[in-house]
């Protein structure tokens, strides 16, 4: 099964873009989106650990959808300060506890900086997260090529972790574009190709993640989704491009172009890309949004 979606579903510019504004009352945002895919990737995690309550509302939000799923980013501490403390660990699982034991938790992503090298130390926390991160997959997201030598290919997928395969902003440095192993699960990460934002320091978040996706590279994604499937167990797609909703506007286009089928997408992000009219659900099955 392929599952595709967005990562986050919280961000200020998606007001009017992705959501409605004004909100009507009792509006949901996880719920609107969780309607129009079947997996959203969890990355407020990256920065803090919620509180157990949160995530319980979260499973609580989407319980009569029951095809869909939750991937969650490890934090930040975990993969950027390579401190991997058992309380901390204690505290991460257990804030996630019960997407775990409901099965809505497909994965946990660990994404390492791009210069995190391949090196005895760096196998070694690679090492400490797979053993601890084991009630669902961990797949790991390695943006540096040293990683695909084929020593070290080997001894990290001897872990039983699985490896994303990312789409970037190349450099010299940056990982394969395409990866000839994947590990059990199949994780399709895209961050879009803003080069020179990508690459300029004073960039912010946003402006290096405002990208949107050709429909020829969405094409070109569906496929490659369809072939990384064909050896995986199951396949998640994630589009990372965030700003103004961009990555919701192609995770439909992606989802469209893989099942051949058209999709639901809310008024405001097709009033925001019109393109999307073509793979769209006429305006009475649209409507069904909550």
């Amino acid at each position: 099964m392929i599952r595709v979606g967005p990562a986050g579903w919280s961000y200020p510019d998606w007001e009017g873009v992705v959501y409605p504004r004004p909100k009507p009352r009792g509006f949901d945002a996880l719920r609107h989106l969780a309607q129009a895919f079947d997996v959203i990737e969890i990355n407020s995690s990256f920065y803090s650990i919620p509180k157990v309550e949160h995530v319980a509302g979260w499973s609580a939000r989407v319980a009569d959808l029951p095809a869909f799923r939750f991937t969650a980013k490890l934090h930040r501490e975990f993969t950027h300060d390579a401190r991997v403390t058992a309380e901390r660990v204690r505290e991460f699982r257990a804030a996630f506890e019960p997407l775990v034991r409901e099965g809505r938790l497909t994965a946990w992503l660990a994404q390492f900086p791009w210069n995190f090298a391949s090196g005895a130390g760096e196998l070694g926390l690679v090492e400490r997260l797979a053993g601890n991160f084991r009630e669902v997959p961990l797949v790991l997201e390695l943006r540096h090529v040293s990683w695909f030598e084929p020593a070290s290919l080997a001894r990290v997928l001897e872990l039983g972790v699985s490896l994303a395969e990312i789409d970037l902003p190349r450099s010299k440095t940056a990982p394969p574009s395409k990866l000839t192993r994947h590990g059990g699960l199949g994780y399709l990460r895209l961050h879009g190709r803003n080069e020179r934002a990508w690459f300029d320091r004073d960039a912010t978040r946003d402006q290096k993640y405002d990208y949107l996706y050709t429909p020829a590279e969405i094409e070109s994604f569906a496929e490659r989704a369809r072939e990384i499937d064909s050896t995986s167990d199951d396949t998640i797609v994630i589009t990372n491009n965030h700003f103004t909703g961009k990555a919701v506007a192609n995770a439909v286009e992606l989802a469209a172009a893989i099942t051949r089928a058209k999709r639901r997408v809310p008024e405001p992000l097709l009033a925001t890309y019109p393109r999307l009219a073509g793979i769209a659900l006429p305006p009475e099955q649209r409507e069904l949004f909550d």
